[in-house]
C-alpha cells in the first residue's frame, strides 16, 4: 500500500503524510497518524521509521527498552516459555484486537464546512455506507496486487455496489476532492468524485501529499474533501491547536473518537459525514497455518498461547518503545515474545518474515491488501 503516516502513531504507520503505523495511523506522509500514545501514523507519517534494521538476534521482548534502543534486550522471566515458533504460509490473517489496544482510525470524510450541504454530505455517506474493512483490503488489492488503477477500482466497486443509487442533487459546481500521496486515499478519493459527480458536481481528484500540506488547504478551501481517517486526524488537529505534547483526544471507542474530530474540526472551519465501518490501522498478523497450528484468531489467545522464547514478533525498529506496538501488547495482552525482528513498518519485509516462516507474528495495517484471500 501506499505510505500514509500510520505506522508510527503509537507505532502508526500512517502519520505525517497520510498513515503511519506504528503509533496508524498514517504512512510518509500519506500518514496515517500518530495516533495519541504512540501510534503509529500512516503518512504514512505515522511512523517515522528510520533505516530497516536487520534481524535481532537476540531475544527481547518483555518490555519496551530505553528510548532509542533497538529492542534487543534479553526477554523477562515471564517470556520462559516456549513460545510458538513460526509457521511458513502464503495467506496472512490478522488476529482478533479483542481488548482494543489501537485506536478507531475508520476512514470517514472530512469536508470544508462553507461547502458542506446536506446533498453533498448525503453523498459522501453513501461510500462510507458501503465500506467496511474487507471491502477496503479488496480495493487495496485490486490497486496494490493486481495493479488496477484507483480510478479503475473505484469505478468497478461503485458498479457492483450500486453506489450511485438514489443519489439527490446538490447545488453543482467545482469540488476540489485532495487525496493524500497512497493508494488507498487516492482510490477513496475516486469513490467519493464518483458519488459527488452522480450529486451533480463537477469533481476533479488532487493527489496533493501529506495532511501537513492538503489540511491546511481543506481549511482554506482550497480543496473541499478529504478521505481521513477518525483518530488520526483527530490527534492531528488537536497537537496542532495545543502543541504536539497536548493529551490524546482519539480513543478506541469510536464514538468518542468521532465527537472528539468534530469538536476540533469546528475549530478548524471543517465537518465530516458519517464514518465507515472500514478501519486502517495497527494491526497484528500471522499466517493462516500459524493460526491453525496454534489455535489462535486473538491476540488474548497468542498471549495466552504464544508467549515464550520461540515466539518472534516483527516490526519496525520503534516498534519495542511504542504503546500501539510493543509495548502496547505487553501492557494491555501480557504477550511476550521471546525475540523481536527489526524490519519495517507494516511493509514487504515484515510480511515476507511472516511468509517465509522467519517470524510468528507481525506488524501490519488492517486494510492492506496482502490480507486478502488468495
Amino acid at each position: 500500500m501506499g505510505s500514509r503516516e500510520r505506522p508510527t502513531r503509537g507505532t502508526d504507520t500512517r502519520a505525517a503524510a497520510g498513515r503511519s503505523p506504528v503509533g496508524h495511523a498514517a504512512g510518509p506522509d500519506g500518514s496515517r497518524r500518530d495516533t495519541g500514545g504512540g501510534l503509529m501514523l500512516r503518512a504514512r507519517t505515522r511512523l517515522a521509521i528510520g533505516a530497516v534494521g536487520a534481524l535481532a538476534a537476540a531475544g527481547i521482548l518483555a518490555g519496551c527498552g530505553d528510548a532509542g534502543s533497538s529492542g534487543t534486550e534479553a526477554p523477562e522471566a515471564g517470556a520462559s516459555g516456549a513460545g510458538c515458533a513460526p509457521v511458513a504460509g502464503d495467506q496472512l490473517v490478522v488476529l482478533d484486537d479483542d481488548k482494543k489496544l489501537q485506536n478507531t482510525d475508520n476512514v470517514i470524510p472530512a469536508i470544508n464546512a462553507k461547502v458542506a450541504n446536506p446533498q453533498l454530505v448525503a453523498a459522501l455517506d453513501k461510500v462510507s455506507a458501503a465500506l467496511d474493512t474487507p471491502k477496503l483490503i479488496a480495493l487495496n488489492k485490486a490497486v496494490d496486487v493486481d495493479r488496477k488503477t484507483p480510478k479503475a477500482a473505484a469505478e468497478e466497486f461503485a458498479t457492483a455496489n450500486n453506489l450511485t443509487a438514489g443519489i439527490a442533487k446538490g447545488p453543482g459546481g467545482a469540488i476540489v476532492v485532495g487525496a493524500a500521496n497512497f493508494s488507498e486515499s487516492q482510490t477513496l478519493g475516486e469513490l467519493y468524485r464518483i458519488v459527488l459527480t452522480a450529486a451533480g458536481y463537477q469533481v476533479n481528484v488532487q493527489q496533493i501529499g501529506s495532511r501537513e500540506l492538503y489540511e491546511p488547504a481543506l481549511e482554506k478551501g482550497e480543496i473541499q474533501v478529504v478521505p481521513e481517517y477518525a483518530a488520526t486526524l483527530a490527534e492531528f488537529l488537536n497537537t496542532k491547536a495545543n502543541g504536539k505534547d497536548a493529551q490524546p483526544v482519539s480513543s478506541p471507542d469510536l464514538e468518542k473518537t468521532v465527537a472528539a474530530l468534530k469538536a476540533a474540526g469546528e475549530k478548524a472551519g471543517l465537518t465530516f459525514g458519517t464514518p465507515s465501518a472500514a478501519q486502517d490501522q495497527n494491526a497484528f498478523a500471522v499466517t493462516k497455518a500459524f493460526a491453525d497450528k496454534y489455535g489462535v484468531t486473538t491476540l488474548t489467545q497468542l498471549a495466552e498461547k504464544c508467549s515464550g522464547a520461540d515466539t518472534v514478533l516483527a516490526g519496525p525498529p520503534e516498534c519495542p518503545q511504542r504503546p500501539k506496538c510493543q509495548a502496547g501488547l505487553v501492557e494491555v495482552y501480557n504477550f511476550k515474545a521471546g525475540s523481536f525482528s527489526s524490519l519495517d513498518a507494516a511493509g514487504p519485509q515484515t510480511k515476507n518474515a511472516l511468509k517465509t516462516g522467519a517470524a510468528s507474528v507481525g506488524l501490519v495495517l488492517s486494510s492492506d491488501g496482502a490480507l486478502a484471500a488468495s
